[in-house]
């Protein structure tokens, strides 16, 4: 109320102050005009000085324009360190964890520690059986035969085992690829490698052509191809002969592969499983 009247007041005394500057220069009118002019912008500027400074005395201060943000408090940007929380206010969560349950590990038949493979091991799916096709022999001596005889890069087969001349009767030796898992050299097919890839060679010592294998020889056998087929899961149609496969005599006429079938069988019961082709 006190501002519209001081503004009141000052317009009227603008236009006073006009009228007397264009009557101090009557005589030159242009003089007239630019001295009321000057009054006049000189009265404006201090009505509206005074309009402002008494607008904010007023009791209900400056009004603040519309969409303007909100005053800031004194207090906004005043730092205030962070009140770690004691233990006993930090709440406690419990966590329920699933029971740990582990793989369940398939028993494996009796065997020799030096069978086991650690690390990455080969996807056999077949089980070979061969026959040296001589009267004596061990690993070793074929190993020297492959390499220099037919020239390949070590013993073909992955297991030998002995009559009891250059090795022990029924002794079960491992051949160099065997630790390796490399794929073996012994049952090429024409030109399909399966056999090599993925079939386990075991070679007895002797001519089965001529005689039969021992009784030793025939129960390392057995317990060797219980413990192969049942730590890679294969099949007894995949336990077979050289000769199931290729055209070749081998493992000879005199090696019966049901008598191999029928000790496993029997080693298979003896353990409390049913009996059938694994």
């Amino acid at each position: 109320m006190l501002g519209r009247l001081v503004q009141g007041c000052f317009a009227i005394s603008c236009r006073l102050a006009a009228f007397l500057g264009r009557q101090e220069h009557a005589s030159d009118p242009i003089a007239a005009a630019w001295e009321g002019r000057r009054a006049t912008s000189r009265f404006v500027g201090l009505a509206a000085a005074i309009t402002i400074l008494v607008g904010g005395i007023g009791c209900a201060g400056p009004t603040r324009l519309a969409g303007s943000p909100p005053p800031v408090p004194r207090d906004a940007f005043r730092y205030q360190p962070i009140r770690r929380r004691s233990p006993s206010e930090i709440p406690v969560r419990t966590v329920t964890k699933p029971p740990l349950v582990l793989p369940r590990v398939p028993s494996l038949p009796e065997h020799d520690v030096s069978w086991d493979v650690r690390g990455w091991q080969r996807p056999w799916r077949w089980i070979v059986v061969h026959h040296s096709a001589t009267q004596r022999g061990s690993a070793a001596a074929f190993d020297d035969w492959h390499r220099n005889g037919r020239h390949w890069d070590e013993l073909g087969y992955h297991f030998g085992i002995g009559n009891g001349t250059g090795s022990g009767n029924g002794e079960t030796e491992v051949g160099s690829r065997w630790p390796k898992q490399k794929h073996g050299a012994h049952c090429k097919v024409g030109d399909d490698e399966t056999y090599n890839n993925f079939g386990v060679g075991i070679c007895l010592v002797g001519d089965f052509m001529k005689s039969r294998p021992t009784d030793a020889q025939m129960a390392s056998l057995a317990r060797l191809v219980d413990y192969l087929a049942a730590r890679y899961g294969i099949d007894g149609s995949h336990i077979i002969g050289h000769g199931d496969v290729d055209d070749t005599r081998c493992p000879g006429r005199y090696f019966s592969m049901d008598d191999l079938m029928s000790r496993l069988a029997q080693q298979r019961a003896a353990r409390g499983e049913a009996p059938g082709r694994r």
